[in-house]
């Protein structure tokens, strides 16, 4: 027996008793069904919800992506008329500056003629003047001259006056003859 009780007792240490083995079956089976019944569900509906959750915000996601996209391609839009109108706004700067320039330069030749047709008005007067003076003094003079040669005094103001102009007469008369020899040749 002792060989016996020996060989029972040598069991296999890999084998539980059969007693335990079939209580141990008992409790995962009432600890499975249990959890089957009731954890399972909750398990699966919290799985659910989470992927719904997932996928409306893959959803909301490509909603937002796309609205951005939209957004971008508007400023985009907004930029390219901005550029456009800062485009057309130079041209048009451009422009009037031309004009601007175009104007003064009239403004200035006009000026300019106006300075010019004044200075030949005062050279004209001044000329007049000139030879207005020139002409009492070269008529005093040439009266004095011609009183010395005849010998009497020609202080008649009449007669110093015509024959002051008769003398300058003959002088542009000989002065204008000159000036018809010379253009002819």
């Amino acid at each position: 027996m002792n060989a016996l009780t020996l060989a029972e007792e040598v069991e296999n240490p890999l084998l539980p008793p059969i007693p335990e083995l079939v209580i141990g079956l008992i409790a995962f089976a009432i600890v499975f069904i249990f959890l089957a019944k009731k954890l399972l569900p909750i398990i699966n509906k919290t799985l659910d919800e989470r992927r719904a959750a997932i996928e409306g915000g893959m959803e909301k996601a490509e909603a937002a992506q796309a609205e951005a996209q939209q957004v971008l391609e508007d400023y985009r839009a907004q930029l390219a008329d901005a550029r456009h109108e800062a485009a057309r706004m130079r041209q048009e700067a451009q422009e009037q500056g031309v004009a601007v320039i175009a104007e003064m330069r009239s403004e200035g030749q006009r000026q300019r003629e106006e300075i010019i047709a004044a200075g030949h008005a005062q050279i004209e007067a001044d000329r007049k003047a000139a030879s207005a003076s020139l002409r009492q003094d070269v008529g005093k003079l040439a009266t004095d001259l011609a009183g010395r040669i005849v010998g009497e005094s020609l202080t008649d103001h009449a007669r110093q006056s015509r024959t002051i102009d008769r003398f300058l007469d003959d002088l542009e008369v000989k002065a204008g003859d000159v000036t018809k020899v010379e253009a002819t040749r």
